[in-house]
């Protein structure tokens, strides 16, 4: 690498690293580097082969290896520097960085860091199912790795306990590989993924589907014989009496997944504890000046589309401060109110349009979206799995009364 000074360091190159790169380089940043601990650019996108993507951002329909390779030709045309097999090990609140690969440990100092770490699977550990620890335990993101890019089927007779949209997608995937889904067992009484990959992956399939269910016990020694299932009642706890076994050789949990922030919390960063990822500003800026992040190291996405978004929205900011532009001042707090989860960003400054992301806690239908007094939106559906976008507008903005410190997010039921 060069002496020349770091604009923007960017940590990940999945789709919310890359596209961070991108939008920094393009913003004006002289010398943007891009660290990522695999082999390759894009993240997980290589073993997503199945299609859904780029609806939103190219208004095209592609599988996952495609949209990643449009994003890793931008990042080789924009002459943008790439550290590849190379692990960040600290990161500090005055952004200094230390790295490690073949060539040793290097300490570097940019201007501004995007965070892009994206987000890891909640494994059996997390969720404590008890049992022995037979083979043929699995994350679904791990055997989706195994079918589409190693080739191996992880098993031939599979539950997969959750209804996440990797869980989902892989019951269609190993059904079309010839193994026999025997059913999706989810704790909560509705799926929890994407209302598309509940038609398209277990309706269209026939895959059975317990709602309601979870699993209390793995059956087998040296591998996975069967497994225990069994209703719960509201608080989500098992019921007595309602076990039934199901004999299967392999069980994939898909049962959430977690933002990475092992580095933001090394730093310093405010963590919201409903997330699990970053509190931010509109312009993507953690508490530490400087330091943005985006994608699914802030909240876990339903389309990469939207990773994509946020990681545009943070490259951008993070080549604002590293050029010495100021940050505006905050000082109005986004409050997640009635059925609603989280609101992503934490805190605007009310002088300029912000997009606002955000979750319900349960499904609903017929429902009024209100932030504070100054816009409302109706529904006809809301579910926690589909991430609801508002546009708050200058017009809207204009509203806010002066001395307000506080807009509540509410979602409550129509009439």
């Amino acid at each position: 690498m060069t002496s020349d000074p770091i604009d923007v360091l960017v940590i990940g190159s999945g789709p919310a690293g890359m596209a961070a790169a991108i939008q920094a380089k393009t913003s004006g940043s002289d010398r943007v580097l891009l660290v990522e601990r695999a082999e390759e650019l894009g993240g997980l996108l290589s073993q997503c082969i199945h299609n859904g993507f780029g609806l939103i951002y190219f208004n095209e329909d592609m599988t996952g290896p495609e949209y990643g390779q449009r994003f890793v030709e931008k990042v080789m045309d924009s002459k943008i520097e790439v550290l590849l097999e190379t692990m960040v090990l600290r990161l500090t609140p005055d952004r200094k960085v230390t790295l490690c690969n073949r060539d040793g440990v290097e300490t570097l100092n940019p201007k501004s860091v995007v965070l892009a770490m994206g987000c890891r699977e909640r494994t059996r550990e997390s969720i404590v199912i008890p049992g022995y620890r037979p083979a043929g335990i699995f994350t679904a993101g791990t055997a989706q790795r195994w079918v589409n890019i190693e080739g191996y089927l992880p098993g031939k007779e599979i539950v997969i306990l959750g209804s996440g949209d990797v869980g989902m997608i892989m019951a269609r995937r190993l059904t079309l590989e010839g193994a026999r889904v025997k059913a999706v067992v989810e704790i909560l009484p509705y799926i929890g993924g994407l209302i598309r990959n509940e038609v398209q992956c277990l309706y269209d399939f026939n895959i059975p589907v317990l709602v309601e269910h979870t699993v209390v016990n793995i059956h087998g020694t040296q591998r996975v014989s069967g497994v225990t299932v069994a209703r719960v009642d509201q608080n989500r706890n098992p019921i007595s009496g309602t076990e039934k076994s199901i004999d299967c050789d392999t069980l994939l949990l898909s049962v959430g997944l977690i933002p990475e922030n092992e580095l933001s919390f090394m730093a310093g960063v405010n963590l919201d504890p409903i997330t699990g990822g970053p509190i931010l500003n509109e312009r993507m800026e953690t508490n530490l000046p400087g330091i943005f992040a985006a994608g699914n190291c802030v909240h876990v996405n339903d389309l990469v589309d939207n990773v994509t978004l946020e990681g545009e929205k943070a490259g951008q900011s993070a080549a604002e401060h590293a050029s010495g532009k100021a940050s505006p001042k905050m000082g109005i707090t986004l409050e997640a109110g009635g059925n609603v989860r989280y609101v992503i960003p934490q805190m605007i400054t009310g002088q300029r349009e912000v997009a606002i992301r955000l979750r319900v806690k349960e499904p609903e239908k017929d429902v009024i979206l209100k932030v504070g007094e100054l816009m409302t939106k109706r529904l006809k559906v809301v579910k926690p799995s589909e991430m609801l976008h508002l546009i708050l507008s200058e017009k809207h903005l204009k509203r806010i009364k002066k001395g307000t410190a506080q807009l509540v997010v509410n979602c409550q039921k129509e009439g």
